[in-house]
């Protein structure tokens, strides 16, 4: 028999590169993929390219343009392929919490009933089968802005006597009376649902909350996907804007290849109904202040940017993951990529086109 890992948003950043790094493990790798980054961020998001370039070079690949929505589709793949599945990657999402008030119902439907579905085919056809769910860092809402943050000269940073100065925030920070954006609440929803399987029904599941997952592959856009947009900017310079916080607000940034790593080392010996906080840490974080600084440095161009006083609603002041529930738990995991490798990576991607 042989074994498959199955791939929900095969063709966008964690999906793709789930594909590359998962052909070399597995005998068959499933891409489900329906190009929905189009409908919500414009034909300039879409990620028909990156679909083509996976059949193209991926022997083992195989791509099934699905709706995670439709549970009928789903399930004549499920009952194809059972057992054989070993390893389901459940990156498929609406991403964006900007987007999600446009249409709250299809931010719901495809974050928390899509996921809902999987966990079910997953239930029914495949139970043994680790189970991976790409949550985010925005389940946490805007609590992280009233920690004890301190403006210094081009980024916000956490008070240094506060025991999330030295690695970052921590999987014990509540979830509630906050406000989350609906993009949030969904995805709270796909969360908690992921974990309940794997404590009720005993099932290898695994939550990633992910800070700002970046690499070369990105299909970024205003709406999502901060660093791949901003160095498309850098060098098209088409104008950029900044939404409010001065411009200091602080992401961790992970690259894709590194998240994906975890997946590995976690499906080797998984967890039942676990949940990790997954981003740079202090190992690769930046302002958006410095990001542009670092931008204009490897561009050798001055970005033309703007600034806009009116921050997103329930955006993240200050946000560095703490890894280390992750890598007490997997202890041979570590970082490849450092943020100027991401930029430089990015950069060296969007100059070839």
């Amino acid at each position: 028999m042989q074994s498959i890992c199955l791939i929900t948003g095969s063709s966008g950043l964690i999906g793709g590169e789930s594909a590359e790094f998962f052909s070399k493990k597995f005998d068959k790798v499933i891409g489900v993929d329906n190009n929905m980054r189009a409908y919500y961020f414009g034909a300039n998001a879409s990620t028909e390219w990156n679909t083509k370039r996976l059949v193209g070079a991926i022997l083992n690949f195989e791509h099934h343009s699905i709706d995670i929505r439709n549970i009928v589709e789903l399930e004549k793949l499920f009952q194809t392929h059972g057992g054989e599945i070993k390893l389901i990657i459940h990156a498929a999402a609406q991403p964006s919490h900007d987007w999600a008030a446009q249409e709250p119902v299809t931010d719901f439907t495809v974050n928390a009933n899509g996921t809902l579905n999987m966990l079910e085919m997953t239930r029914k056809y495949c139970q043994s089968a680790t189970f991976i769910f790409t949550s985010t860092n925005k389940v946490y809402g805007d609590t992280p802005n009233y920690l004890p943050l301190v403006e210094l000269e081009k980024r916000w940073e956490i008070d240094k006597t506060h025991p999330y100065f030295k690695n970052g925030i921590d999987e014990h920070m509540s979830i509630d009376q906050t406000k989350h954006s609906l993009f949030g609440v969904s995805k709270v929803a796909a969360d908690v649902l992921v974990q309940e399987y794997g404590k009720y029904f005993g099932m290898n599941t695994g939550v990633f909350r992910g800070g700002c997952l970046t690499g070369p592959n990105h299909s970024g856009t205003q709406l999502h996907g901060f660093l791949s947009y901003l160095m498309k900017c850098a060098i098209t310079g088409d104008k950029y804007t900044v939404f409010g916080y001065r411009g200091k607000q602080v992401r961790d940034n992970i690259h894709s290849w590194d998240l994906v790593n975890m997946f590995w080392h976690y499906h080797q010996n998984p967890r039942q109904g676990e949940v990790y906080n997954a981003g740079g840490g202090r190992h690769s974080n930046c302002s958006m202040a410095e990001a542009i600084e670092m931008c204009e440095q490897i561009t050798g161009k001055k970005m033309n940017y703007e600034y806009s006083e009116t921050n997103r609603v329930g955006d993240h002041i200050w946000w560095i993951s703490d890894v280390n529930k992750f890598r007490n738990h997997y202890p041979d995991w570590y970082w490849k990529y450092n943020l100027n490798d991401i930029l430089i990576q990015i950069f060296n991607h969007f100059s070839k086109q």
